[in-house]
């Protein structure tokens, strides 16, 4: 691959294919989340929080808004290229991205990068609805954007995954409905585990999602309940990891040419 490759005709129209197909739902795909965050921000963080004390020397809603940002950002990068994938395969024009002179690479790169941008937008728009309720300090902005981009693409490339492997839309609610949303919940949104029982706090070290939100809460907050630096190679080598399955599932047709 080279650089000619990923700005083909091709990868531009279906990166811009992408993006396109949420805008036209707007008030579904940006709008719901954000209010959602808004709900949460209000009951738990300004109606409640000044009972639940404080966290790591800040208060309840700066601790609440790393973890909101997270939740919005990994579920809108993981159903944007889900539902794009399973609704382009229910239809039958699947065949068409397949038949098209374009790459592999190109292909999940187009569905990985429409489902990026669509996390980092509902995650910017939180964020900024959230800094009416209470300004974060953004103690390491790089490390910050670094797990941002990480994380919502981690999450794009599972919903690659789950697109190209789910059979009919039951099996595709299946990721939100078991795994995210409670892995998400557990990993430390709306709580630290430093308050947790010691069996409780070590069964949360093998959410994986506890790593990305304290990730993007030692970013805005600079404190962590795990190893910042591990979090950020343990994201890179799931990336990784994860980029290599979509690759094979497409160059063997894996339930996608039947």
């Amino acid at each position: 691959m080279n650089g000619g490759a990923v700005l083909s005709i091709p990868f531009r129209t279906l990166f811009y294919r992408e993006i396109h197909r949420f805008f036209i739902v707007i008030n579904q795909t940006l709008l719901a989340p954000v209010i959602s965050a808004v709900l949460y921000l209000f009951i738990f963080g300004f109606s409640l929080g000044d009972r639940f004390g404080n966290f790591h020397g800040f208060s309840y809603l700066h601790f609440l808004i790393p973890g909101l940002v997270m939740m919005g950002l990994v579920n809108n990068s993981f159903q944007n290229p889900s539902s794009s994938l399973m609704i382009s395969k229910f239809e039958g024009n699947i065949v068409d991205i397949l038949m098209a002179p374009i790459g592999h690479v190109e292909i999940v790169l187009g569905y990985v990068l429409g489902g990026m941008f669509r996390g980092l937008l509902v995650g910017v728009c939180i964020l900024l609805v959230s800094c009416f309720f209470a300004l974060p300090p953004f103690s390491h902005p790089l490390y910050l954007i670094t797990v941002a981009l990480l994380s919502s693409g981690l999450f794009a490339l599972l919903g690659v995954v789950a697109g190209i492997w789910a059979e009919k839309f039951d099996d595709l609610a299946m990721f939100p409905t078991f795994i995210i949303t409670p892995l998400t919940y557990l990993g430390g949104v709306f709580y630290s585990i430093s308050i947790l029982p010691p069996f409780w706090r070590k069964v949360s070290l093998l959410n994986p999602l506890l790593y990305m939100i304290n990730a993007l809460r030692f970013g805005f907050l600079g404190v962590s309940d795990v190893n910042p630096t591990w979090s950020l190679v343990s994201l890179a080598l799931m990336d990784a990891g994860l980029f290599a399955l979509c690759l094979r599932m497409l160059k063997t047709g894996y339930k996608l040419r039947r």
